[in-house]
């Protein structure tokens, strides 16, 4: 099939490609060896092999070389846009491949000397890679590459130099043009539009404008939207506006790209509110919907927490026809469930899809989550049965996904109920299920369940991980049952399963809650030793311990090795310490707490205030 030479014949192909380390010591044998033993699988070379191979070279001038040897073979693919694409996002990555005397003399000895396509490649890479002058030196050599200025290189060196920032060099180039008795085109004028753009010089993009228009240029989708996201970036909003006019007087249609950018451009310029109010009214007032226009729009309405509006623009813009897509309507979903009530945000869900959409899994999720929050657990049913309905919930990850959710929300029977209806619609539960499951019940305190789980588990041939073991020893600590812990933790070993910070985390606190600090410590040391790091939540409770125990020392010490092991102390490490001191009357070392606190940058607000006792009090007062 043209396009998909055999892996062996590409494998081989690329190899000895590869293997050509000392290229400028023979710079002949390369193109002998391609010819002699690869031309005769040319005619198996389509775009997305010639692409495969050239993205197989570690150097870039092996895939410069490779390009050169295909536009030999076959124009036709040399010109094919997809392998330039790749072939400049390779020399941009890897380069910069400077055209160099051997290099020059080397191409002409293949038979191919340095064509106008290869030179617009090569300046666009050095664009990318700010080597602007570079591009402009390579220029004034034209001659001695055989090559006569066309505007087609003009607008490649300009575009160069707009892109490494040299806008007066282009400006340079683009005067030298008719020098040369080439006339810019529609594609110079987009460059420079776009290069004064973006330095923030619109009004000379404006005049750039015109100047085009005046030259018999017809500005085009492209050369409009680079000045409607010019205008935006000059915080000219109301400028960025009349330029939809503009385009509207002059029958071009704006562009996804152009709505993205005037849409972005307002939220940014002018607030929320503000930007809504007027790019509302536009979209209200076109005739025709645009649908990505009103996509955007919620996009950027959810992500400043306007949920209410969002709405609104939804209901305004359904008269015109409009329905958020699937993806949209998940976006506005996630943002209503953070700041509306489960009235209006179940309303916003009937609505949808009584007009005919389709909410997509995790948007039913995320709906289901808040209402069980909320204990809603009807609604939440409602929903649930409508994912069924809508065949969502079609596989194991499916199924898991929605147990973790009433696992979360500590709803263990409709857990298990799900659980079940899994086996009746021949899903098999996988590891994922049975730990969530058995996370669930222990954490609940239904140890039982949660073994009863296990035994499953190990009925149906699964090996219990290490989540397996660390919600088992959960539950049986939730529940003081430390000695069966310990036997979890010693089976563990013998299982294989090593056990990670989170495992030591729960003994470590359990003891500690139930003042076992020496057991605590000694399974810290342990925990060491074994090489597995203690995180933040293994420091914060021995230091909770500490404190209770009113050993402010052991409990400082403890927050200095966190600072020593790279675990940072957060708010809370401090908080437990401050309490203490505060009972214990020691407010002076309290207050340089809170101060250590304020000068690492951690908002001290949410400490509670240290309360002086009046003979302190006085004498701060009448130092």
């Amino acid at each position: 099939m043209r396009g998909f030479p055999s892996p062996r014949l590409r494998s081989s192909l690329s190899k000895k490609l590869a293997a050509k380390d000392s290229i400028a010591s023979a710079p002949i044998d390369w193109f002998l060896t391609l010819n002699s033993e690869f031309k005769p699988i040319a005619v198996h070379l389509g775009s997305q092999s010639v692409v495969s191979l050239l993205q197989k070279q570690e150097n870039p001038i092996f895939s410069l070389k490779f390009y050169v040897w295909v536009s030999i073979l076959d124009v036709k693919l040399a010109k094919d846009r997809f392998v330039r694409k790749v072939l400049v996002e390779l020399l941009w990555r890897k380069g910069p491949v400077v055209l160099s005397v051997e290099l020059v003399n080397e191409i002409r000895s293949s038979g191919c000397g340095i064509t106008e396509d290869l030179l617009c490649i090569l300046m666009c890479s050095w664009g990318r890679l700010g080597l602007g002058k570079y591009a402009n030196e390579v220029f004034g050599q034209m001659p001695y590459l055989g090559l006569k200025p066309t505007t087609r290189i003009y607008n490649a060196v300009i575009d160069a130099m707009v892109k490494a920032n040299s806008l007066d060099l282009a400006y340079l180039k683009f005067q030298q043009m008719p020098l040369d008795n080439c006339t810019p085109d529609r594609f110079t004028y987009n460059i420079l539009i776009h290069g004064v753009c973006r330095s923030g010089i619109v009004e000379e993009a404006l005049r750039l404008l015109k100047q085009m228009e005046s030259m018999g240029q017809r500005p085009n989708v492209f050369t409009y939207t680079i000045l409607v996201d010019g205008f935006c970036n000059a915080k000219k909003v109301d400028e960025a506006f009349g330029v939809l006019e503009m385009m509207a007087r002059r029958n071009v249609a704006p562009s996804e790209a152009t709505y993205r950018s005037l849409i972005h451009g307002s939220f940014e310029c002018l607030g929320s509110s503000k930007a809504y109010e007027m790019l509302s009214r536009l979209l209200e007032q076109m005739t025709v919907c645009q649908e990505h226009a009103c996509s955007t729009l919620l996009h950027c309405l959810s992500k400043d927490g306007m949920a209410r509006e969002a709405i609104d623009f939804i209901s305004r813009m359904g008269a015109k026809g409009y329905l958020p897509d699937t993806t949209v309507f998940g976006v506005v979903m996630a943002s209503a469930v953070r700041s509306l009530g489960w009235t209006e945000v179940c309303e916003l869900m009937d609505d949808f899809i009584r007009r005919g959409g389709r909410p997509g899994f995790n948007t039913y999720l995320t709906i289901i989550t808040y209402l069980l929050k909320g204990r809603k657990l009807a609604e939440a049913d409602r929903f649930v049965k409508r994912m069924v309905l809508d065949g969502l919930v079609c596989s194991v990850v499916s199924y898991n996904m929605l147990i973790d959710c009433f696992v979360k929300a500590e709803l263990m029977g409709i857990a298990m109920g799900l659980f079940e209806e899994m086996h009746k619609e021949a899903f098999l539960p996988n590891l994922v299920t049975y730990n969530t499951l058995i996370s669930g019940h222990s954490k609940v305190g239904d140890v039982n369940m949660a073994k009863d789980i296990l035994k499953m588990l190990l009925e149906h041939g699964f090996k219990p991980d290490v989540f397996t073991f660390s919600s088992i020893i959960d539950g049986l600590c939730r529940v003081y049952q430390m000695d069966d812990a310990f036997d979890c933790f010693s089976e563990m070993v013998e299982w294989g399963v090593s056990p990670n910070a989170i495992t030591y985390n729960i003994l470590i606190r359990s003891l500690c809650i139930m003042k076992k600090m020496d057991k605590a410590q000694n399974l810290f040391d342990s925990m060491l030793r074994l090489g597995v790091v203690p995180d933040r939540y293994t420091y914060n409770a021995i230091i909770k311990s500490f404190c209770d125990a009113h050993k402010i020392e052991e409990a400082k010490e403890t927050v200095q090795t966190m600072e020593a092991n790279d675990c940072a102390p957060n708010l809370y490490s401090y908080s437990v310490i401050i309490d203490a001191l505060s009972s214990m009357g020691r407010f002076g070392e309290a207050q340089e707490l809170v101060s250590e606190c304020e000068r690492k940058g951690m908002s001290t607000e949410s400490l509670p205030a240290i309360k002086m006792e009046p003979e302190s009090e006085e004498k701060v007062i009448n130092h």
